[in-house]
């Protein structure tokens, strides 16, 4: 996904340095997406009951749909213009099988958003202007890792390719068996190589904090139980 966004128009309202309120940054959001072309117009709120009266006057349209985090799936938008309110971490890495017509993000923290925007590449609505997405670090060329990793990073991601859900438990036990069988493999690399890695290759965000979630546990001294089919498993 970091190698080319979102294959749909995407954007995310921020907060203007200067606005009192949020209202101004909502009413961005709308105005974008209701001038994308494509279906019906979906709008999630964390919860059903929320401050905005710009929000509320769309969600009170007859042809919009109004859906809360509660139960929420990213199937859900397909084909549809989505608007998604203040989304944290999860709900964002969940928008990766959204395969929505056009996607607007009304930013609330920006480090819930930061990886999503260098995956997106979104426009940026700001007080006045749309500013095109501009590339950050995250996105320069990754350094090889050291002990046969990049190796094993590259096998986990065709695997999880083929897979529609991500990352199936074997080889989430393969992982972590490696970690634990061979710790000097892992030894002199940082979670932040790994990150960078598995995003440059493409992979699901939750496949990405799966991971980097593994080592960062193995780093602070904790243990895996891994199935006993595994238990002896060693990358080559």
């Amino acid at each position: 996904m970091s190698t080319g966004g979102y294959s749909y128009p995407a954007a995310i309202s921020r907060l203007g340095s200067n606005e009192g309120s949020r209202e101004p940054q909502n009413t961005r959001a709308i105005k974008w997406l209701l001038e994308q072309d494509g279906g019906e117009v979906v709008v999630v709120t964390p919860q059903k009951n929320f401050e905005g009266s710009s929000l509320r006057k769309l969600i009170a349209h007859p042809q919009v749909r109004h859906l809360s985090w509660k139960g929420f799936s990213a199937w859900s938008l397909h084909g549809t213009r989505a608007l998604v309110a203040w989304p944290n971490r999860k709900i964002l890495n969940g928008l990766w099988d959204a395969d929505a017509d056009a996607l607007a993000i009304i930013e609330w923290n920006e480090n819930e958003t930061a990886e999503w925007i260098d995956d997106a590449r979104p426009v940026v609505l700001l007080p006045g202007v749309t500013r095109a997405h501009q590339a950050t670090e995250a996105e320069e060329p990754d350094v090889p890792l050291p002990n046969g990793i990049d190796d094993i990073i590259e096998h986990v991601a065709n695997m999880a390719a083929g897979y529609d859900s991500g990352l199936k438990w074997n080889e989430k036990d393969k992982l972590r068996a490696d970690m634990m069988n061979r710790p000097d493999r892992w030894r002199d690399v940082t979670v932040e190589q790994v990150r960078a890695k598995c995003r440059a290759l493409g992979m699901r965000p939750d496949d990405v904090d799966t991971i980097t979630g593994y080592l960062q546990k193995r780093k602070d001294g904790k243990r895996f139980n891994v199935r006993t089919s595994y238990s002896t498993f060693q990358f080559n």
